[in-house]
């Protein structure tokens, strides 16, 4: 992902910072992996609106995060064949100004926004663990909508001045999409996004490690007896699937995104600067891979969502096998 005018991967170009190094692996990592996203993210995300919206008739809290979780990577996935092309014509942005930022800050809502949600479905099941007699009073469909809302207020509110920092600049003829800010913007950039990191991901993230801690050792008590065999398991699945959303596509981002922030504002070597690069724009798409792996989510760790989808499938096989039966009768 381009963030520089010092990355250009030509070094004969004249570039704004002192460093000049090649980067023309990610002309083929980023549409690649930009490319599988959008094809499992678009497949799983729209199948899961379509038995959230047409196929649940009762729906509880986690139903109104997860449908929140989809509609956000929605959002996000629609702007994923102009990136694409971006990449795959070597940084030359065609889309304009407006569209830059647009796709920069559903980037980041997309992001923070997932975050949140999974947060708040981590929340939700500990309180249905630890505290279950209480969290029939704490969690409800209408303090969930009312959280839902807030989450976007503030999402939408706290990644506004994307659209400030965000913006094309032509160099040698090709316009480039910052995905950070011009050089002269980057120290105020470099603080207002250490600040969204320590509260829209290191604050949640802490939360949720403690939550399923928690759970954990809650269901290893004897006095967790109470639990069904398939309670549990549920259970152990979110607490897995969710942790492993964050250790894989979350944390690995915010830190080389931090490392290479700091690197780039305190003027470090070229090498250290290239490196941290390099492992930054590799990390990002994992970033985007929540995208695709908060539908299987819902699919693994949600038993009513299952459900659905095998009534589905079989309403399909009977209705196939009628017609099969109806066929040969006549013949």
């Amino acid at each position: 992902m381009e963030t520089t005018g010092a990355n250009l991967t030509n070094s004969n170009q004249t570039s704004l910072y002192k460093c000049q190094f090649n980067e023309s692996f990610k002309y083929i990592l980023l549409p690649l992996c930009y490319g599988i996203v959008l094809f499992l993210g678009l497949v799983l995300n729209l199948t899961a609106l379509y038995v959230l919206l047409f196929k649940t008739k009762r729906w509880k809290s986690n139903t109104i995060y997860m449908f929140n979780l989809a509609i956000s990577d929605t959002l996000y996935i629609i702007t994923l064949p102009f990136l694409i092309y971006y990449y795959a014509d070597e940084n030359d942005w065609p889309f304009g100004n407006a569209m830059c930022k647009i796709i920069r800050f559903l980037f980041y809502n997309n992001l923070y926004c997932s975050i949140l949600f999974l947060s708040c479905i981590s929340i939700h099941r500990f309180l249905g663990i630890c505290y279950p007699m209480r969290s029939l009073q704490w969690v409800s469909v209408r303090r969930a909508r009312v959280v839902s809302v807030a989450i976007w207020v503030t999402v939408v509110s706290f990644q506004s001045p994307i659209f400030y920092f965000s913006q094309t600049l032509s160099v040698q003829g090709e316009k480039i999409c910052y995905d950070t800010t011009s050089k002269e913007l980057f120290s105020y950039f470099l603080i207002y996004s250490s600040v969204i990191s320590v509260l829209l991901f290191c604050l949640p993230f802490i939360t949720v490690m403690l939550c399923y801690f928690l759970m954990a050792k809650k269901l290893q008590e004897s006095s967790a007896g109470h639990f069904t065999s398939t309670s549990k398991k549920k259970s152990v699945r979110m607490i897995i699937i969710v942790l492993c959303v964050f250790v894989l596509c979350f944390l690995p981002f915010h830190i080389t995104r931090m490392i290479y922030y700091f690197f780039r504002q305190f003027d470090y070597p070229c090498r250290m600067l290239e490196a941290s690069s390099i492992a930054y724009k590799v990390t990002r798409p994992l970033a985007s891979a929540n995208s695709f792996l908060d539908p299987i989510l819902y699919f693994l760790a949600g038993q009513s969502f299952r459900n659905q989808l095998t009534r589905k499938e079989n309403k399909k096989s009977r209705s196939n096998m009628h017609s099969d039966i109806t066929l040969t009768t006549k013949m």
